[in-house]
């Protein structure tokens, strides 16, 4: 593995998961100042520096990580399992949305729905294609096709993430469409 891509991974791990793992402060919106994040990646085994990490945020394809205006503070943009209120309001999410998933899932997802588990939310794809991106890092990927239209009708609340990812609590068995794509 390159060392963009291990770097880019051990961040997710700590912006998303454990920035203690490091001893960084995160402020409650998931902000940490990027010099001390730089210092204390660089004495956990990882090279990096201002460079990569700008190549990081900016190269990402799934757009993980987030700069402020200032360019001075860094965050992930979801996928959290630690508290962080990302500061994103509610919003009307297209019709349709989906979920990427495997096989080993599905009679679970079928009782229970699906659920947010360690995370802070559910996480939702705008269409088919990311869908089977995200399925596809478990294994052959299932697409479940999601009634968000009728959910937010019906009082669900929808957020959508800074690189576009749609964010709930929980989607029940009854908004799911288990015709699989």
């Amino acid at each position: 593995m390159n060392n963009l891509k291990r770097t880019s991974k051990f961040l997710s791990y700590v912006l998303r998961h454990a920035p203690h793992s490091i001893g960084i402060a995160m402020d409650a919106n998931g902000w940490v100042d990027v010099e001390e994040l730089i210092a204390k990646v660089s004495t956990n085994g990882y090279a990096l520096d201002a460079a990569l990490l700008q190549e990081i945020v900016s190269t990402s394809d799934k757009q993980r990580f987030a700069l402020d205006e200032t360019g001075k503070r860094i965050r992930a943009n979801q996928g959290h399992s630690i508290e962080v209120d990302l500061q994103i309001a509610a919003t009307s999410p297209p019709a349709i949305l989906y979920h990427g998933t495997v096989a080993e899932f599905i009679e679970a997802i079928k009782t229970g729905g699906l659920q947010k588990m360690e995370r802070q939310h559910v996480h939702l794809s705008p269409d088919v294609a990311t869908a089977k991106n995200v399925g596809g890092r478990r294994g052959k990927p299932v697409v479940l096709t999601i009634d968000s239209g009728k959910m937010e009708k019906e009082g669900h609340k929808f957020f959508v993430s800074a690189n576009g990812v749609w964010l709930c609590e929980a989607v029940p068995p009854q908004y799911i469409d288990f015709d699989v794509q």
